[in-house]
């Protein structure tokens, strides 16, 4: 036997449709906030200022690394230039002394060299720190920026969960007062076609936007008031108003 339904117990459809449109539109609103957008371009930026930050980082500890090695250097030839002076203080052997002083004249000038290699790494190392102070700078903004389109992103979320719940106690309100039998075909065919009940307006199903052919319309006008009537374009159940041009 046909599934069969008042006038007005379809009318309900439509109350019921009008909320689960609502219902889908702030779930999609919610799975596109624009705060979202912002945040995954912030997150691509933050990708890319970290990797940046790890190679000046680093570069850094490979100057450091550098300046420490040079260091040592320095301070052996220091040691080797205050040893052989303090021999040539205490040698009588002209021979050994200008030996010593052949040395330290070589010492002396590896020295030299040492400091002002030791200076050019201390420059490079203080520049290095510098970018390395520059881009921590940009991820310190960008974890801040961060944090606060994040904020903007929960109260928006935040509003739209709110009216998720008056749309959602709204349906259900409805869905109780639906037929069981007449709920149960609604929810089959919008499971499986995205759109439970169509109004008929105008000869028009809004659920397709399609105008129905004339045989159609007169199949529906010779249908009783409470036989459920399909929509061939939607396959949602076709409500008929006092708008639907019958």
């Amino acid at each position: 036997m046909a599934l069969k339904a008042s006038p007005n117990d379809q009318a309900l459809l439509l109350e019921l449709q009008a909320f689960d449109t609502r219902l889908a539109q702030l779930d999609h609103r919610a799975k596109s906030l624009p705060e979202l957008a912002t945040l995954a371009g912030f997150e691509k930026d933050t990708a890319v200022v970290r990797q940046r930050f790890a190679e000046q980082k680093g570069g850094l500890e490979d100057i450091e690394i550098e300046l420490k090695r040079i260091e040592s250097d320095v301070e052996v030839v220091e040691a080797r230039i205050k040893r052989d002076e303090s021999r040539v203080q205490s040698s009588s052997s002209v021979k050994d002394v200008a030996a010593l002083e052949q040395e330290l004249t070589a010492l002396r000038k590896r020295f030299r060299d040492l400091e002002e290699i030791e200076l050019a790494v201390m420059e490079r190392m203080e520049s290095q720190q510098k970018e390395v102070e520059k881009t921590t700078a940009q991820l310190d903004a960008l974890a801040l920026r961060t944090g606060e389109i994040e904020a903007e992103k929960s109260a928006s979320l935040s509003t739209v969960t709110a009216e998720r719940t008056v749309a959602a106690s709204g349906r259900d309100a409805i869905a109780a007062k639906v037929p069981a039998d007449l709920l149960a075909l609604y929810e089959k065919q919008r499971a499986r076609y995205g759109t439970g009940a169509s109004m008929l307006r105008g000869g028009v199903s809004l659920a397709s936007g399609v105008k129905l052919l004339e045989n159609e319309m007169q199949a529906i006008r010779a249908a009783a008031p409470d036989d459920i009537i399909m929509c061939a374009s939607s396959e949602a159940i076709l409500v008929r108003t006092a708008e639907s041009g019958l």
